[in-house]
């Protein structure tokens, strides 16, 4: 089966065409080489998958006929991602979140008004 029909029908990608976009960008490795969208996939075979900056590490158990439903996902694959992956991307997202809350959106004309002449302390630039 190919890869990306096979991302697809573990439900890690939502449509086969995101799936074939992640392996033309290099997201996806199986046994540690970059895999192209029509790269085979086997029982046994471990595949590395980059996506919202964390690799997921998953090893291919059976391969399904079509599409299965979330409660069927572990017959076909195994997760073996390590906690510390989880924990980077919640500690990168808290960091974000710090530096500017979501939502805020770009400084409005009289924020930038007022940053300006804060940084500049009141001087004027007119000429005389």
């Amino acid at each position: 089966m190919r890869i990306d029909k096979y991302l697809w029908c573990v439900r890690y990608y939502k449509t086969r065409n995101i799936a074939t976009e992640a392996c033309k960008k290099g997201h996806i490795r199986i046994n540690g080489e970059v895999a192209k969208a029509s790269k085979e996939v086997f029982p046994q075979d471990k595949v590395q998958i980059k996506k919202d900056q964390i690799t997921y590490e998953i090893q291919v158990n059976d391969l399904p006929e079509s599409r299965v439903g979330a409660k069927l996902v572990g017959l076909y694959c195994t997760d073996n991602t390590p906690e510390e992956a989880f924990e980077q991307a919640k500690a990168q997202q808290q960091a974000q979140e710090y530096y500017r809350q979501k939502g805020e959106g770009r400084p409005t004309k009289k924020d930038r008004r007022e940053l300006e002449e804060f940084l500049i302390g009141g001087i004027s630039t007119q000429v005389e």
